[in-house]
């Protein structure tokens, strides 16, 4: 018998995608989000009728049930209020949480270092805490490669050292990572951390590089290019990352203690590079402005995935045309309306 799901950030790039899935799998599946304006909102509530939730009807801390999906409820529901979360725990009585709500953005991180510690840090404590209280068989959340820094030997592992974030996002991932382990040490709570790299892909975010270069390159705009482009990326499509969690959810036997696994392509791509595949897609040629490497950047992320192919036999099987292809078919068919 399938389990009972929280998905938080249900309503985000990677949440949406994983939500349907699990739907798709038979899973119950609750959804959170608290919907802010990081970027525009309507890339979240145009997500909705896909679940069968009406925007209309939408009050904050009530759980409305799907109208398409018989095992879909959905709230509107902020991870930092502590005393909600808690009781959404209480009469729901969960058997998998997966975290994936935070203050998303490695640039804004710069000058907005509150919203990291109030979402990333307060908010991720008051949802590990409740698992803990209420039983919660696996805890699994969203880290991110970023916790890598600029390191100059590739492949990233996660054995590597991580004691050196350059931004203040990657530290609040780093700090759930601790923040997990001493739940799983002190209270045998199963954790998994999942170190996502560079994800793309149909709904994505409006704040990264393949949404910004696509839309830009299309409207015959210029785009900044930092680093002259000498950067590398394991650009990860949305349905291979989702792969991934969705192996780490549905064998539950597996699950024990504190564990970490990265999630990406393993196959960094040069950015000159992607820009090139970009245009070849698009039809367009980009006009580009090359700028120096700004704070926070790093200069490659490069993922060794053995270790979740060795336990849950994933592998990515989505090559970057094909992925950026797909990407620009949905942003066509998306803005068109």
């Amino acid at each position: 018998m399938k389990g009972k799901v929280l998905v938080t950030g249900a309503l985000g790039f990677i949440g949406f995608h994983l939500v349907e899935r699990l739907l798709q799998e038979g899973y119950s599946v609750t959804g959170i989000d608290n919907i802010n304006a990081y970027y525009d909102v309507r890339l979240k509530y145009d997500k909705l009728p896909f679940l069968g939730i009406n925007e209309d009807s939408l009050w904050p801390n009530v759980l409305y049930k799907s109208e398409l999906y018989d095992k879909f409820q959905f709230a509107k529901l902020d991870i930092k209020e502590r005393f909600q979360v808690e009781e959404l725990f209480r009469r729901e009585e969960f058997d998998i949480v997966v975290n994936l709500a935070a203050q998303a953005g490695v640039q804004y991180s710069i000058q907005n270092p509150h919203s990291y510690v109030e979402n990333n840090i307060t908010g991720f404590i008051n949802l590990i805490d409740a698992a803990r209280t209420y039983k919660i068989k696996h805890f699994v959340y969203a880290s991110s490669s970023s916790v890598y820094g600029n390191r100059e030997d590739v492949p990233f592992k996660e054995s590597d050292r991580v004691d050196n974030p350059i931004s203040l996002y990657a530290a609040s991932k780093k700090a759930n990572e601790l923040v997990a382990h001493t739940y799983s040490h002190l209270y045998s709570l199963p954790t998994t951390g999942l170190r996502f790299f560079t994800v793309y892909g149909p709904w994505g975010r409006p704040d990264m590089a393949p949404f910004i270069f696509v839309k830009r390159i299309s409207q015959g705009k210029n785009i900044n290019v930092f680093n002259n482009g000498n950067m590398m990326r394991d650009f990860t499509y949305i349905a291979d990352i989702v792969e991934g969690v969705f192996r780490v959810i549905d064998v539950p036997q597996k699950a024990s203690g504190y564990r970490i696994f990265n999630i990406g392509n393993s196959n960094p791509v040069n950015l000159n590079d992607f820009i090139k595949t970009i245009e070849n897609l698009v039809g367009k040629e980009a006009v580009i402005t090359f700028q120096e490497i700004r704070q926070g950047d790093v200069i490659k992320t490069y993922s060794d995935i053995s270790s979740i192919n060795d336990i849950y036999g994933y592998r990515p099987s989505t090559n970057l045309e094909t992925g950026l292809s797909k990407f620009i078919q949905w942003y066509n068919a998306y803005f068109s309306n």
